[in-house]
């Protein structure tokens, strides 16, 4: 089984299911920040255990599709990818780009309903990550 497709599968039902609920695009950093905290969790795990670990790029996918502030929490609950400096440094892009595409949202929003931008930067992350994993 593709571990990579596991994640972003559950990044994919983390979309449709804050979109089914009350204030989609709060649900959907609610959702996709608990799934990222719990991928940190098991990769931290499968790290101890010389298990097939998450790839980074995937890490940083979730980060980068609004899963950050659980990202953060993952990092400090599991002292996990604290002390890799690259990993840190590309994360903490992930984080600023994200800020800055929830800001253009806002912008944005008017033109646009917010729902249908969080559709399309998920099926862009998701086509992302599906590319590099092949």
């Amino acid at each position: 089984m593709n571990l990579n497709l596991v994640c972003y599968s559950l990044l994919l039902l983390t979309a449709v299911g804050s979109a089914l609920l009350p204030y989609p695009l709060a649900m959907w950093f609610l959702l996709s920040s608990l799934l990222t905290w719990l991928i940190y969790g098991a990769d931290k795990l499968a790290a101890r255990k010389a298990w097939r670990r998450v790839p980074e790029t995937t890490l940083l996918v979730l980060g980068l599709a609004g899963g950050w502030p659980g990202a953060i929490l993952g990092q400090q609950c599991f002292r996990h990818k604290t002390q890799k400096q690259p990993f840190r440094t590309r994360f903490f892009i992930s984080v600023a780009l994200n800020v800055a595409a929830l800001a253009g949202l806002v912008v944005l929003g008017e033109a646009l309903g917010a729902l249908q931008w969080l559709a399309i930067g998920c099926v862009v992350l998701a086509s992302v990550g599906a590319s590099r994993s092949a």
